[in-house]
């Protein structure tokens, strides 16, 4: 009975110890992101004209961006701010969230672990990178080109903002595909047989997910289908390459 007893309190200590350790990773995790938040509120306004100069590019020179709305020139900068902050922040909360899971991991897990998220990490931002430096401006060219010769395109800010984020946020996701399919292969949901077999309909999803995703012109359409098709190819290769050398160590 005794034993039983202090078996629960050991189990109950360790229980509330874990409690402390997510609450204190997830205080650092906030504190950085309201640090940041903080750091980039003065530069808020230049920040919103970085990201809204494609457009501003392409606008009529009569043209101007607008707010419908009285504080829209406010929180359209702000809402960004913060957007930023997370983003900035992403890597040291990932860390912390590394830092809770650590001590139950092996060595060979941790590595798993720390290669994995370093590697969704970097193409999470390639692919920010890749809609802001290609898709955003293919996809403003082609709506300032199909609308019609007596209307003077001038978009609201806020509306801007919410378009970019969405085209931000797929192609951050897209590019998470080679993680994705490592993963699937390794825990054996799937397998690269498998993989192999239906590829032609894994391409085909790619550009039907594509069509929906981007705006609706085939150069942005191409523009994600193509690359999804080839990170896919990529997470192919990698696990392949990782399964021949444990194979042949």
């Amino acid at each position: 009975m005794t034993e039983q007893i202090a078996s629960e309190t050991l189990k109950e200590m360790k229980y509330s110890e874990h409690l402390k350790e997510l609450r204190k990773r997830l205080i650092y995790s906030i504190g950085a992101v309201i640090a940041i938040f903080l750091l980039l509120l003065p530069v808020a306004q230049q920040n919103y004209h970085f990201l809204a100069q494609p457009l501003i590019s392409l606008l009529p020179s009569n043209s101007t961006m607008i707010a419908t709305d009285v504080m829209s020139t406010f929180l359209a900068p702000f809402k960004l701010n913060i957007y930023l902050a997370i983003l900035v922040s992403i890597p040291f909360i990932l860390y912390q969230f590394w830092r809770f899971l650590a001590p139950a991991l092996y060595q060979n897990e941790k590595k798993f672990g720390i290669t994995l998220a370093l590697s969704s990490i970097f193409l999470f931002y390639l692919g920010l990178l890749f809609a802001y430096g290609l898709i955003l401006p293919l996809a403003l060219k082609f709506f300032m080109l199909a609308s019609p010769e007596n209307v003077l395109p001038m978009t609201d800010i806020n509306s801007y903002l919410d378009f970019c984020l969405k085209l931000f946020l797929a192609f951050g996701l897209a590019f998470q595909i080679p993680v994705l399919t490592y993963i699937l292969i390794f825990i054996g949901i799937l397998s690269i047989h498998q993989l192999e077999e239906h590829r032609k309909h894994i391409i085909v999803f790619f550009f039907f997910i594509a069509m929906f995703i981007t705006p609706p012109d085939i150069f942005s359409m191409l523009a994600l289908a193509v690359p999804m098709w080839l990170l896919f190819e990529l997470g192919l290769w990698i696990t392949k390459l990782t399964t021949i050398k444990k194979e042949h160590p």
